[in-house]
């Protein structure tokens, strides 16, 4: 087999790279769909359109694992009593 050139090594990577992208947009669109189907069976009429998209598009910022681990924070402190909430913030002892 001949050798190629230079400019038929770049007419060739440059058509790997177009086919490669192609691929990997169907390949995320897959799993955007999979993760949709996911939220079906959450009750997520409970949160606005805006607060849905805001609580993904934070989650997605920041991490699957950083975001699990301040959403359970603030569920550890949503569960504490109110009273007991309020005199630690203003003691400023709330973690």
């Amino acid at each position: 087999m001949p050798r190629m050139t230079d400019r038929e090594r770049l007419a060739k990577i440059e058509a790997d790279q177009r086919t490669l992208a192609g691929e990997a947009e169907t390949v995320r669109l897959s799993v955007r769909a999979s993760y949709a189907a996911l939220v079906s069976d959450l009750p997520v009429e409970r949160l606005s359109e805006r607060e849905f998209r805001d609580v993904l598009a934070h989650a997605v910022r920041v991490g699957g694992a950083e975001a699990i681990t301040a959403m359970k924070a603030i569920s550890r402190m949503m569960d504490r009593p109110l009273r007991l909430r309020c005199v630690r913030q203003r003691a400023g002892n709330l973690p």
